[in-house]
């Protein structure tokens, strides 16, 4: 069983930038590869980006956020982040981090576990 609470959403002009954290309970984090998606109003939840089990493993992202969006975790604080830069109004959206073990997947369905979502929004 894996807990999942975001944070680190908040209100942010065109062009800011914010950091989203996850933090995990359980002591299996590590064998979890980690993802967040994202859910506009009115639209279906979609994927963002996603990073395998190691610290420095594989990661995937979405088109719309490459170059912008980064992800990454530390396994020793069961943590994993998403730093978005270069925000764009269409980035407005509910946040949530999910688990499923070891590799990456990038449909809602590969994962198990799910937080409850950190809002951000972008302001034009």
């Amino acid at each position: 069983q894996v807990q999942l609470v975001e944070s680190g959403g908040g209100l942010v002009q065109a062009g800011g930038s914010l950091r989203l954290s996850c933090a995990a309970s359980g002591r299996t984090f590590s064998s979890y590869a980690m993802g967040w998606f994202r859910q506009a109003p009115g639209k279906e939840r979609e994927f963002v980006a996603a990073i395998n089990w190691r610290n420095n493993g594989n990661t995937l992202y979405a088109d719309s956020v490459k170059g912008r969006f980064t992800i990454s975790r530390d396994n020793a604080k069961n943590t994993v982040y998403l730093q978005m830069i270069i925000l764009k109004p269409e980035d407005t959206a509910v946040y949530y981090c999910a688990a499923r073990p070891w590799v990456v997947g990038t449909h809602i369905g590969d994962y198990d576990y799910w937080g409850r979502g950190t809002q951000v929004t972008v302001s034009s």
